[in-house]
């Protein structure tokens, strides 16, 4: 499952599917990663930080996403509070199975960086999301197996068990409770690399937006450090037309 597209959106369209067909874990992931997020979609973005003593931190993020066919863009603007304020980043996710390319700008040193494969496990701005996190894990990158059902709330849910092919990879498994309605990932555990939980990923909400499905408040919960980052969309826009030139590295020292 994509954990760039909990930060983005999801369709509720799926066609075709036999509610009483037994489906394999692989499949399961397969219509979730494959759910359609239409051509564009524009965002604000509200990023809320909560450590062990209860103190908070709010960041504010304008964000862009561009469907290009290939490839997938994204960019994000920090617009407050200040000290971080210009701070961009952007990410593009290709439908091979090229990895992704990653780049941040930090105007204290008006300087682009890369992301390097060796960095793509280090927390994001201070909160619970990694780099890798903020990509698009690829769905043959792990081997899934359908668990167990559960009924939660009178809902129905696959539970699907991912275990990664990469022994290096950052977390050893994950496992994500699906909807057999929506096959949005409404739960997702993380699991280090000693087989620990770590992280919990958990859909709060969802609002329909021009017949999408948006996924528009979600937290994610650091288990051992008790550290936990909420988001939150507003201003939601899709299918606006972004220009292409706004996934560039010039635009990221621009700003919006």
């Amino acid at each position: 499952m994509k954990t760039i597209k909990l930060l983005v959106s999801a369709a509720l369209i799926i066609a075709g599917f036999n509610a009483n067909a037994q489906l394999t874990g692989e499949q399961i992931i397969e219509k979730t990663y494959n759910l359609p997020t239409g051509e564009d979609q524009s965002s604000t973005l509200k990023m809320t930080l909560t450590n062990k003593q209860g103190k908070q931190r709010l960041r504010v993020i304008k964000q862009f996403t561009k469907d290009f066919g290939e490839v997938e863009k994204k960019i994000m603007f920090f617009q407050s509070p200040a000290d971080i304020k210009n701070t961009s980043f952007m990410n593009w996710s290709y439908n091979s199975d090229k990895n992704d390319d990653q780049w941040i700008y930090l105007p204290a040193l008006k300087k682009i960086k890369r992301i390097s494969s060796d960095s793509r496990s280090d927390y994001f701005m201070g909160s619970d999301f990694t780099y890798d996190d903020l990509g698009d894990r690829k769905l043959n990158a792990d081997i899934h197996k359908l668990l167990r059902t559960e009924t939660i709330n009178g809902k129905d849910y696959y539970v699907v068990e991912s275990i990664s092919k990469d022994e290096d990879y950052m977390y050893s498994k994950t496992i994500t409770w699906i909807s057999k309605d929506t096959f949005i990932g409404i739960k997702k555990e993380f699991y280090d690399e000693d087989g620990d939980l770590l992280k919990i990923l958990s859909i709060n909400k969802t609002e329909e937006v021009s017949g999408f499905l948006i996924i528009t408040n979600s937290e994610m919960k650091n288990i051992q450090k008790d550290h936990t980052t909420t988001i939150s969309l507003s201003d939601i826009k899709i299918n606006s037309g972004i220009s292409p030139s706004k996934f560039t590295e010039r635009m990221m020292t621009r700003g919006m």
